[in-house]
This record gives C-alpha cells, sequence and structure tokens, in this order.
C-alpha cells in the first residue's frame, strides 16, 4: 500500500493542530509499515487531504482524476472557527458552507472523535464519515523526571515551584482570557502558556488582556515540540480551558506525559475522557481554580497514571492500524 500526504500549504498550517495532524499521519503509517510519498510521481492507493486552503480543492480533483482514493480529514467545523481570528464569528457561515464543499471532494472524511463527526454528519455531506483519532506519539510524549528537571532550569524555577501549562493560539475560543483570569487569582502559582498568534490576527480584546496579564503568568510564545514535552513534564498541572476542539492535540500530548489534566466540560471529551478518571472536567474559572488546588494539594494521585493509560489508547501505533483497515474498507467500496 502506497500512501500519498499532500503536504501543500503546509508552511501555513505546520504551527497548528493541522500541521500536527499530518506529521502524526506521517508516523501512524510508517509504524503500519505503508510506504509514504508526498509527490505526485507515482500511483498512490489513497491521497491524504489535510487542510481547505484553495490548493487542496485542486489537489483532490486531481487525485480523483487519477482515480486515487480521496481521505479528506475534517480538522475544521463552523463551531470551530469562531472566536478565532478577528471577523470569524461573522465569516463562520460562509466557512461552513466552503468547508462542505471541500469534504464532498473526499471518498472518506475522516475527523477525530464521536462528536466532530456528529457536527460533520449534521453538514448532510453525503459521504462516510469516520471518526478516527489524530493520535500521539506515547514514546515521544511520556512521563520523564529529567525532563521536568531540565524544564526546570530552563526557566529558573525551583522543584517545589507549583507549574500550571496551557498551549493554544491567543484565541477567545482557546480559552486564554480565562486562563489570565485563572493566574490572576493564584498569584501564589507560575502559570505558562506556549504558542504564538500573529498580533495583525489576534483580536484586540486578547492582545490588552495579554498585555495586562498578571507577572506570575509567562508567554515564552512557539517553543520545539522537546521543548513543549518538557514543559508537560515539568508541571504539576496542565489547564486547557478551551470552548470548542474536534478532538485536543495538546490535551493527548500532556496526558501521555503524565501531567494532571484539567479540561472544560465540553461535549467532545464525554465519550473517552471521565471526570475524576482521567482528567477533571470544569466549567469555569472558579471550577479551575478548585481543580488546580485540589491536585497541588495531593487530592488526585493517580489522574496522572490514568491519564497517561487513555494516551496508550491512542497510541500512533493503533491508530495506523485503524486507519489501515479505513482504506480497506472505502477503497473496496470505491472501487465497487
Amino acid at each position: 500500500m502506497r500512501v500519498h500526504l499532500y503536504n501543500g500549504s503546509l508552511k501555513l498550517v505546520g504551527r497548528s493542530g493541522v500541521g500536527q495532524a499530518f506529521y502524526h499521519q506521517k508516523a501512524m503509517l510508517e509504524k503500519a509499515g505503508v510506504a509514504v510519498t508526498e509527490s505526485w510521481q507515482g500511483h498512490a492507493d489513497a491521497v491524504h487531504i489535510n487542510t481547505v486552503l484553495p490548493d487542496a480543492v485542486f489537489a483532490a480533483l486531481r487525485a480523483r482524476l487519477r482515480g486515487e482514493l480521496v481521505v479528506y480529514y475534517g480538522h475544521s467545523t463552523m463551531q470551530d472557527f469562531r472566536d478565532s481570528f478577528p471577523g470569524s464569528n461573522l465569516a463562520a457561515p460562509l466557512f461552513k458552507q466552503w468547508i462542505k464543499f471541500c469534504y464532498r471532494l473526499g471518498d472518506v472524511v475522516i475527523t477525530p472523535t464521536p462528536y466532530s463527526k456528529g457536527i460533520l454528519d449534521g453538514y448532510h455531506l453525503h459521504r462516510p464519515v469516520c471518526a478516527l483519532t489524530n493520535g500521539v506519539d506515547t514514546g515521544f510524549f511520556a512521563p520523564d523526571p529529567a525532563r521536568r528537571a531540565a524544564f526546570r532550569q530552563a526557566y529558573q524555577l525551583e522543584d517545589d515551584t507549583p507549574v500550571v501549562v496551557s498551549v493554544g493560539h491567543y484565541f477567545a475560543r482557546k480559552g486564554i482570557l480565562d486562563f489570565i483570569e485563572l493566574a490572576r487569582a493564584m498569584p501564589q502559582v507560575t502559570f505558562f502558556w506556549f504558542g504564538y498568534t500573529d498580533p495583525a490576527l489576534t483580536p484586540a480584546p486578547i492582545r490588552r488582556a495579554i498585555a495586562k496579564a498578571p507577572g506570575n503568568l509567562h508567554f515564552p510564545g512557539f517553543v520545539s515540540q522537546s521543548q513543549l514535552r518538557d514543559a508537560y513534564c515539568g508541571a504539576d498541572a496542565f489547564v486547557f480551558c478551551s470552548h470548542e476542539e474536534t478532538e485536543g492535540i495538546v490535551v493527548l500530548e500532556a496526558l501521555a506525559c503524565g501531567v494532571p489534566v484539567v479540561v472544560r466540560d465540553i461535549p467532545v471529551y464525554r465519550d473517552w475522557l471521565t471526570d475524576g478518571q482521567q482528567v477533571l472536567k470544569r466549567r469555569d474559572t472558579a471550577g479551575f481554580r478548585s481543580a488546580v488546588g485540589d491536585i497541588l494539594g495531593g487530592a488526585w494521585p493517580e489522574l496522572g497514571r490514568r491519564g497517561r493509560a487513555a494516551a496508550e489508547e491512542r497510541s500512533l501505533a493503533a491508530a495506523g492500524q485503524q486507519l489501515c483497515g479505513l482504506y480497506r474498507q472505502y477503497a473496496r467500496r470505491s472501487a465497487g
């Protein structure tokens, strides 16, 4: 089996979850023994399309003309487009129509969770929609005391300094305003928000909130995957205040590193994460503050271990085998 991972516009999305999903697909296919190419040379059994940018439309059409199975990844929905870039709420209905057009170019649409599958099923794409995790590299992202020490040394933190980490773009949807308020409410704790968005693409209220953030909250910007792994391992808690996700790759990464995780209680986690088992789920800043306080006080000693087990169920190796099964299923259907 030979699979073409279409890499057009990868430079534009490389720092986003879509970019990470591309690299995850490459790794999971290689682990499954599938030949992977990023070139149009030679025939491929399937072509993966990950973006909804204009070049992706032409790539999907080209693959169809070549008689190759088009696997379109449904990373985006209208719901998670809102509250991101300036003007995104006004543009959201048009964005929905555009992604419907894009996804219909696929022979099959793959989306990360049953929750996002339910949303896309509601778009009436007239294409089969399958839920398959983006996966996580549980070999790379794993608990490691040496990584914890490296993170704390890099940021000049004592080993007993309580640290809370989050990751994402500077979007209201990602919960950055809640995270800033959480840091303000817990001045005795050191907070880090990893990730970056160009100021020109960041709404003014977010820029103002970041400028006025309390001194115990730090914004190191975009960092490498290895530095991010160190941060997960070095933190005492990972708090993800996002209001809407199709899965949340950074949640998987944090779980894999064994750090206790707190998420907002939103539907995307309903089918695979249970409150008080693998994560703590809370609805607002007061809830996040209480959860962090409990974790720092030692109230949930098994949370990290159980979170790691949840991540292992979504390893790249496991996801790769499931993906190969989808190829076989829909290649036969397409040929018929």
